[in-house]
């Protein structure tokens, strides 16, 4: 005589509920090590991969476009990065690249030019990335003249990367805003410098405003 259909249906889902649990205690054990290894508050995430599993995979999966590099140096690379996200906050995500950054091997007085934005002090091509996302978060056609500049330092290949960089660099203000997570700016540490960070204004069509 078979078992009940009911009786295997809930050895199943037992089964799969603990895999789900296992799931989402490695998953977290991911979320402290990051928290520990940039000094980072990973609370939202954790807050998403308790509600809703699925939706933390998925913000897992955004990461691969997030991590995109091409063959961009890391230099301009965390320059569009830090830029892109100072733009939407300047508070705990924007440590969270400064210190990537650090950690990546980038020299600190170059990262506290990019914060800064002191363009005198920042290598040539730099100092082109910087304007260059800027001009692209406000629409600016300015921005046309700088892309060819781009395309002909590292190709379209840099340019993708760069437009990655900018893009997905904004994603995770929004996200914490969103989930009630967000904070209002705040200093930023590079070693031991406090810095505000530096924002540009350029309406569209328009000059820049510091």
């Amino acid at each position: 005589m078979t078992s009940p259909p009911v009786v295997m249906i809930s050895k199943e889902l037992a089964q799969s509920l603990k895999v789900l649990k296992m799931l989402k205690y490695m998953l977290n054990k991911m979320l402290l090590s990051m928290q520990k290894r940039y000094d980072y508050d990973v609370a939202y995430m954790q807050d998403i991969l308790q509600s809703d599993t699925k939706a933390f995979l998925k913000l897992m999966g955004f990461q691969t476009m997030s991590s995109h590099t091409g063959n961009l140096p890391a230099e301009p690379l965390y320059a569009a990065r830090l830029r892109a996200i100072i733009w939407d906050d300047c508070g705990p995500c924007t440590q969270l690249l400064v210190n990537m950054a650090l950690a990546a091997g980038l020299n600190p007085e170059i990262v506290r030019a990019i914060i800064d934005r002191d363009l005198d002090k920042l290598p040539e091509n730099t100092a082109l990335v910087v304007q260059f996302t800027e001009l692209v978060l406000a629409h600016d056609l300015k921005a046309d003249d700088l892309r060819e500049k781009i395309q002909a330092l590292w190709g379209t290949q840099g340019l993708i990367a760069v437009g990655y960089a900018i893009s997905s660099s904004r994603v995770y203000p929004a996200l914490k805003y969103t989930l009630g997570y967000g904070k209002t700016c705040s200093q930023i540490r590079v070693d031991d410098l406090s810095l505000t960070p530096a924002r540009c204004s350029i309406p569209a069509g328009g000059e820049e405003k510091i």
